[in-house]
């Protein structure tokens, strides 16, 4: 099915040097930027993660240090991301818990201040486990009707990327109220619209203000509010803890945590300063 766009929608993989938002860095970025009139942009880019990338990771992806040790960095692509980025919404397979929180660290770290909360975060995997409960390989046999290993080689990002985007369409196909009524299944609850925000919303899985969950959205005395999900100040408002224990935002900014939490309590902390 034809992606009922309103502005462009960005699919995109990483590979990574492992699974610490933190510490661990992107080798490989793929993406399909998909434009409202139907037009499809790609993109590749093998990626010098300036540490050593491990054997186990090689092995999964296929990618080695000799491959990526004249590549350019991050950094030196940023600029050129974020272009991609901005102005679109954002889809990938289990890309709101892994993906999206390492590209954020990544253009953090380069000094790109990129706001996610303006993109709609579309996550094929979520669709999927919450209607059929599958990894991608196998979302990629229910849906498309064939075996992933024939199609593709596993753990490249641009072969998950095209996957992927596979995977999202079929999957619209296959929730339409017509289809589910021609498999005889009650239409209720299994019909999907062809439309990024119903697909964003139907992606959450968690009330995550952050990234990494440090900090939640909660209902606090019938008010809809941000507030602390860890530590001695749990499940009490950011915004009352900045004023009775300031110390504790420089404690955050200066401990090990991810810089899109540091970049999310600034903003809460700024805001506040401004009322």
């Amino acid at each position: 099915m034809k992606l009922n766009l309103q502005k462009p929608l960005v699919i995109f993989d990483l590979e990574t040097t492992g699974l610490d938002l933190v510490k661990d860095r992107v080798i490989q970025l793929s993406y399909i930027k998909v434009f409202p009139d139907g037009r499809e942009v790609r993109g590749n880019e093998l990626i010098n993660p300036e540490k050593h990338i491990e054997p186990l990771i090689t092995e999964l992806t296929g990618i080695s240090n000799d491959d990526v040790k004249d590549k350019p960095t991050f950094k030196q692509l940023a600029k050129k991301l974020e272009e991609v980025f901005t102005g679109s919404d954002i889809a990938g397979y289990n890309s709101n818990y892994f993906d999206v929180p390492l590209l954020a660290e990544e253009f953090l770290r380069a000094g790109i201040d990129f706001d996610f909360s303006k993109c709609r975060l579309i996550d094929a995997c979520t669709i999927f486990k919450k209607l059929e409960s599958r990894n991608l390989a196998a979302a990629y046999k229910f849906y498309c009707g064939r075996k992933m290993e024939d199609d593709f080689e596993a753990h490249r990002a641009d072969q998950d990327t095209e996957a992927t985007y596979r995977v999202l369409q079929a999957e619209l196909d296959y929730y339409t109220e017509e289809h589910q009524r021609a498999l005889d299944n009650d239409p209720t609850g299994r019909v999907l619209a062809n439309d990024m925000q119903v697909l964003a919303d139907f992606s959450k899985q968690n009330d995550n203000v952050d990234f990494a969950g440090r900090i939640i959205w909660a209902e606090v005395n019938g008010v809809r509010t941000e507030v602390f999900n860890f530590g001695k100040h749990k499940g009490i408002p950011v915004a009352e803890v900045l004023r009775f224990d300031p110390g504790y935002y420089g404690w955050i900014l200066n401990g090990d945590f991810t810089y899109n939490t540091k970049q999310v309590l600034t903003r809460i902390r700024l805001r506040e300063a401004q009322k």
